[in-house]
């Protein structure tokens, strides 16, 4: 099982998060093209290793966070708050 540290709650069973996908996306303006839009809506980066997500408590505080996982061993390396930066080592 494993175990996620909520920024908000402290460390939590994984029972109680959902991944939201890829962290850090930029919406395009609205006037923006049809392909755009696609590559935005659609297309994800999809790394073998470290991978910047976003995830929510669920079950929990019900809060939205930033975690960083590598995502052949699942390990969390590292979360954060959705207004913060990555830690400069998984930027």
């Amino acid at each position: 099982m494993l175990l996620i540290a909520c920024p908000f709650c402290g460390p939590r069973d994984e029972l109680e998060f959902r991944c939201g996908g890829e962290a850090h996306l930029v919406r395009p303006d609205p006037g923006a093209s049809e392909e755009i839009w696609a590559r935005y809506l659609f297309y994800r980066s999809n790394p073998r290793g470290v991978a910047r997500e976003r995830w929510v408590h669920s079950r929990g505080c019900r809060q939205w966070f930033n975690a960083v996982r590598d995502t052949v061993t699942h390990e969390i390396l590292a979360v954060y708050a959705m207004d913060v930066s990555p830690p400069e080592a998984f930027s």
